[in-house]
């Protein structure tokens, strides 16, 4: 149990004496606020076990999580395995069973295809498992992650995944391995959310492709395509923009074209998942367009950006 610079010692040391005696307890005291990363750290020197489970603490885990994920990672080539991410609040609006949707594909078709070449790309904080012995090696380049000077704190899970594959470790998904995590509800912390991982991508992504030749051809154009399919639609979307104010009309064959790649996607997703609420997916793609696109680029330009924009 790491207690991370809380300030208030006084109130919570009489928690910490009720385990005390517990073997099964050990506390570590931070003399200050270091945050996630570094607390993490703190626990990992601090482990003895082959094997570290890193949950967030919104997450619930199926019973069955930990021994899929643990026999996955008897094979000492894998570095670290996450399982399928679900929204434990799916069905509490409209834009938490989008959500929920996102995370199906982002875990069964991008994660399920990185995983034929043993790279997924980030095993993602809310449940992944890691090798202890290969954190150790990387523990040091993990806590020393800088950017433009500054310590970078937030996107951990895909620096740490990163790293691991950059060591020669494989990375894997293991799709039967649910974990059940809270997400944004409403717009605000939901755009606030999708500002940080940006941020993160953007930071990571340039540390990526040093590592792509040394990897399948199949992850270059998957990690290629990942930054180039945004960047062809924002530039679509200001062309269209910029003929609308020009001569007051859009072009029929740019709606055409994005309301076509939308259902065909959205249609593959229902399906494969044998489920026709991803038809509903399309209402991703405006929110793609007037809100995530100018947000990336928002992000781009504000990349020094150490907030979590979560308190």
């Amino acid at each position: 149990v790491v207690d991370d610079g809380s300030a208030n010692r006084d109130v919570v040391a009489p928690v910490h004496q009720i385990y005390a005696s517990d073997p099964r307890f050990s506390f570590i005291l931070l003399a200050n606020n270091v945050g996630k990363r570094k607390a993490q750290i703190a626990a990992i020197r601090s482990s003895s076990g082959d094997l570290v489970l890193n949950v967030d603490s919104d997450t619930i885990l199926a019973d069955d999580v930990v021994t899929k994920l643990v026999l996955k990672m008897h094979d000492p080539g894998i570095g670290a395995a996450m399982g399928q991410l679900i929204a434990s609040n799916r069905n509490q609006t409209w834009l938490t069973r989008l959500i929920d949707m996102e995370y199906w594909l982002a875990c069964n078709e991008e994660r399920a295809a990185q995983a034929r070449f043993g790279a997924v790309m980030c095993c993602c904080g809310p449940c992944a498992m890691y090798r202890r012995s290969a954190l150790s090696l990387l523990l040091d380049q993990y806590e020393a992650q800088f950017f433009r000077g500054k310590p970078s704190d937030f996107g951990e899970d895909r620096h740490l995944t990163i790293l691991m594959l950059k060591a020669g470790f494989r990375t894997e998904y293991v799709p039967d391995a649910i974990a059940a995590t809270v997400v944004p509800h409403s717009l605000r912390p939901y755009l606030r959310q999708q500002l940080r991982w940006a941020r993160s991508t953007f930071r990571d992504t340039f540390l990526a492709m040093r590592l792509l030749p040394e990897l399948d051809g199949y992850l270059t154009l998957d990690v290629v395509g990942q930054n180039l399919g945004p960047l062809l639609l924002a530039i679509s979307s200001l062309a269209a923009l910029a003929q609308l104010l020009i001569d007051g009309s859009i072009p029929w064959w740019t709606g055409l074209t994005i309301a076509v790649m939308t259902m065909v996607r959205c249609s593959v997703a229902a399906l494969r998942a044998r489920e026709l609420r991803f038809i509903g997916f399309s209402l991703h793609t405006p929110i793609n367009i007037f809100l995530l696109l100018p947000l990336k680029a928002y992000a781009l330009c504000t990349l020094s950006n150490r907030d979590w924009l979560s308190r």
